[in-house]
């Protein structure tokens, strides 16, 4: 608003939309760690989420291989070309994944 680049009407909107998320987002936050163990899937399908939300709309990307496949069925043909990769990634990274814990928490 200082600079300009928002009416001044909009600035209490705007505080509105941010307090009023930020609210929401801990009470879903405190929901989870108040029921125990459940944080762990919340925060991986967040995570999930988040990852979807940003790279489908700039590669339409997919970080699971059985959504990769199914859709490369009835897309154009530079999908089966690339296909091969969303089934090779996860697994490469699926077997260094454990390599690379054991080696930083393993005491030397």
């Amino acid at each position: 608003m200082l600079i300009a680049r928002f009416d001044g009407k909009e600035l209490v909107p705007y505080w509105t939309a941010q307090v009023t998320g930020a609210i929401a987002a801990a009470i879903i936050l405190y929901a989870a760690v108040a029921s125990g163990a459940g944080i762990v899937p919340i925060a991986i399908g967040l995570g999930l989420t988040l990852i979807h939300l940003i790279s489908i709309r700039v590669s339409n990307t997919s970080v699971n291989p059985a959504r990769s496949t199914g859709v490369a069925l009835f897309a154009d043909g530079h999908a089966w070309a690339q296909l091969w990769i969303f089934w090779l990634a996860p697994l490469v990274g699926a077997a260094l994944g454990p390599l690379i814990w054991k080696a930083m928490t393993t005491d030397n």
